[in-house]
C-alpha cells in the first residue's frame, strides 16, 4: 500500500504544474518530439526538459531517443492510478452522503 501511495503522490506532484498538465494533454493526441512540444511554451529548452524529466520519472510519459530526436509518448496505464484513486474517493463520499440522507429522512420512532 505504501508503494502504491508513493507512486500516486509522484503522479500528483507531476500533474501539479500547469506546464506538465499541458504536455500530458498534448501527448493525449499522440507521440511528439521534445522540440515540437517545447515550441508551445515560453521557456528555454533546458527548463522545458526539467518538466519532461519530472513526467518521465513519475511514469506519466516515456521517451525514446532516435539520433538527435527525443520522442515523448503518454503512458496511459500510469493515469489509471489516478482513476482508481478517484473511484475510491467517489465511492467513499457516495456512501457517506447516502448514510446522511437515510439519517435525515428516517421517521422519528
Amino acid at each position: 500500500m505504501a508503494q502504491h501511495s508513493a507512486q500516486l503522490d509522484g503522479v500528483f506532484v507531476a500533474l501539479a504544474d500547469p506546464t506538465r498538465r499541458a504536455v500530458v494533454r498534448r501527448l493525449g493526441h499522440g507521440p511528439m518530439s521534445v522540440g515540437d512540444l517545447a515550441r508551445e511554451f515560453p521557456m528555454t529548452l533546458p527548463s522545458f526538459m526539467k518538466h519532461v524529466r519530472t513526467l518521465e520519472s513519475n511514469g506519466l510519459i516515456r521517451t525514446v531517443k532516435s539520433g538527435r530526436v527525443r520522442t515523448c509518448a503518454l503512458n496511459r496505464e500510469r493515469l489509471a492510478l489516478v482513476d482508481d484513486w478517484l473511484a475510491e474517493q467517489r465511492r467513499i463520499w457516495e456512501e457517506r452522503t447516502d448514510r446522511l440522507e437515510r439519517f435525515v429522512t428516517e421517521d422519528d420512532r
